[in-house]
């Protein structure tokens, strides 16, 4: 084929495969146009998913008559003009495609009236056709109909999905662009339901709760910080709010909403430990600094970016959010099984185990506390654990009370010193705290303990304690597994294990980290666990992520299990040091240690409030 110079309308249109992927891309064209313009007032009207008809208007600066026709021409914008503006674009729109993109691809009605203009103009386009213009009476601002997208490319519009997929986009495309501009009203509508409806004039915690809804408006965490010309402010969601998806992660740099993978990282790992690895946290993030610092050029679609120094970024946004995780307590809302249920509660306790006697009568918080002191210590699945003396005293010292007639009212909680520690199917610990009842996983709780005890260990000394064996375990491995073993071996001298190849078959142990080793765990075991997950993940031996992980590993296999039963001094040093340290409200890997019935609860439960 001989070379030729192609036509106006197919460069157009081949930019519009560019950015105009589908209806919820012109309606962020015409947005962004809207927003740049000064619009306080942006209504979004869309028909059968964008696909016949996307309708925005504003109340923005207008467009000149004199104008009206190059807008719709190629490479014609009023935002950049010389090189030195691409490196400090602080506009949202800045490409000068987007009308004449949208327009070769569709229908278009483009009315508007500039600000101090006696009258607006109108004119329509087609493809390659612009019609005349025309005058018309309009308030100041600008309306773009867009109808018929795709229709002169059809195998585009073959493409696009059902309505309610495509308006579904369109939602969660025009919330993030409200998200970042507090101060504009937003309308949206569907056929002729209003989807949402946001005042202009919000403060941007007023509109994150608004489009993210009363329902998680107490699980939000507002944080900020200003360093280095850096500043972000933003909301991180409890991490019982975590979902499968990172649908509802709101990032803006500059107010633009972007999806980078440096940021999303810091925001990951910020949550560590905190919630399960596959799970995503729920946040919105706002990063403000100099446009010369950051390259919004990079897509065609502008939704991502380039940081002069990311790693500045990727750390202040960790160390922010994580700083505001771990100075919050976190412990998750529990419920009581048919009665009222908190509007966080992240798993649902039921007091009475399976086949055991049916509950107790319970119609007052004071039965509640009568029903763990009359448990019998001997029944099947319990065990009434005496941590002090005292306490067996003050106990006495009760029910002595309880015999008077004058017997005083219960106060608003258990005093402490009267304070026993339950121990439930040798799994769960029940105790109490100044906010109500406290119900421990005991395994979850010393995961987490022995996790931060051995990251600890490493920071200060660089590796664990190591225990010599008198004669080596031997591995059967293949040489897969071997040339892992290799290239692990600076990560297993960090955690205390000394092993190398004893042949073309076999691995053998020489030492074994000291923790492991006095809690029964089987060498075996776990390095042919270690180095099967190795070999899936292709840990790099420097990598943090991976000594967390390896870590993890070693905290689960040395804590205690589900089923142990321990002596009340145990107990004492479970819940004695679970206040000590950092994220004992999750185990390393994210499940809940610690669920709490609130005495708040537990009042509305027992109609006493």
């Amino acid at each position: 084929m001989p070379i030729a110079k192609l036509s106006p309308l197919l460069v157009n249109q081949i930019a519009a495969g560019e950015v105009i992927e589908r209806p919820a891309s012109v309606v962020k064209e015409l947005v962004d146009n809207a927003l740049d313009a000064g619009a306080t007032r942006i209504d979004v009207q869309i028909a059968e998913g964008g696909r016949d008809l996307v309708r925005v208007a504003d109340d923005g600066a207008g467009i000149g008559l004199d104008e009206m026709e190059l807008a719709l021409t190629p490479h014609a914008t009023s935002k950049i003009a010389t090189a030195d503006d691409l490196a400090a674009i602080q506009t949202m729109g800045f490409r000068g495609e987007a009308l004449a993109s949208i327009m070769s691809v569709s229908r278009m009605r483009l009315a508007s009236r500039a600000r101090g203009a006696e009258a607006g103009g109108v004119i329509e386009a087609s493809g390659d056709r612009i019609g005349s213009l025309a005058p018309i009476g309009s308030a100041v601002g600008t309306v773009v109909e867009v109808r018929n997208l795709f229709f002169n490319t059809p195998a585009r519009r073959k493409f696009m999905r059902g309505a309610s997929t495509e308006f579904g986009h369109i939602n969660d495309m025009l919330r993030r662009l409200a998200m970042a501009h507090p101060s504009v009203g937003f309308k949206l509508t569907h056929q002729t339901r209003v989807t949402f409806d946001l005042p202009p004039g919000q403060t941007p915690a007023q509109r994150c709760m608004a489009l993210l809804g009363d329902d998680v408006a107490e699980a939000m965490l507002e944080f900020d910080s200003d360093e280095r010309g850096i500043k972000l402010w933003g909301m991180a969601g409890l991490p019982s709010l975590a979902r499968a998806t990172a649908k509802y992660q709101y990032v803006y740099v500059n107010g633009r909403p972007v999806r980078d993978r440096n940021i999303m990282h810091a925001i990951k790992e910020a949550y560590r430990g905190l919630i399960e690895p596959s799970a995503q946290p729920m946040i919105v993030l706002f990063v403000t600094m100099q446009p010369r610092e950051v390259d919004v050029n990079v897509h065609p679609t502008k939704s991502e970016v380039r940081f002069a120094d990311a790693n500045a970024v990727h750390g202040q946004v960790l160390a922010t959010v994580r700083q505001r995780l771990l100075a919050t307590d976190l412990v998750p809302q529990a419920r009581l099984a048919g009665g009222f249920k908190s509007s966080f509660s992240a798993s649902s306790v039921d007091l009475t185990a399976a086949g055991e006697q049916p509950q107790p009568q319970i119609e007052s918080t004071r039965d509640f506390v009568d029903y763990f002191k009359r448990m019998d210590p001997t029944q099947k699945g319990f065990i009434y654990q005496q941590v002090k003396q005292e306490m067996a005293d003050d106990r006495e010292d009760d029910q002595a009370d309880e015999q008077r007639d004058d017997e005083p009212a219960l106060t608003e909680s258990i005093r402490p010193s009267a304070q026993s520690i339950l121990q439930v199917h040798n799994s769960y610990i029940v105790t109490q705290d100044e906010h109500g009842i406290v119900i421990i996983d005991q395994h979850a709780l010393h995961e987490r303990m022995m996790f931060e005890t051995l990251y600890d260990r490493i920071c200060k000394h660089g590796a664990l304690e190591s225990q010599r064996l008198i004669t080596p375990v031997i591995i059967d491995a293949t040489a897969g597994r071997i040339a892992t073993l290799e290239q692990v071996q600076p990560l297993l001298a960090k955690i205390g294990i000394e092993a190398e190849a004893m042949g073309p078959n076999t691995i053998g142990v020489h030492a074994f980290a000291t923790l492991l080793f006095d809690r029964g765990v089987d060498p075996v075991e776990f390095i042919e666990a270690l180095l099967d997950r190795a070999e899936e993940q292709q840990y790099s031996p420097s990598d943090e992520a991976a000594l967390h992980e390896v870590l993890d590993m070693m905290s689960c296999k040395a804590a205690v299990k589900a089923g142990d039963s321990l002596r009340p001094e145990e107990l004492g040093e479970l819940l004695a040091r679970r206040d000590q340290i950092e994220r004992a409200s999750n185990c390393p890997h994210g499940r809940p240690t610690t669920v709490r019935l609130s005495l708040r609860d537990l009042e509305k439960h027992f109609k006493r409030s």
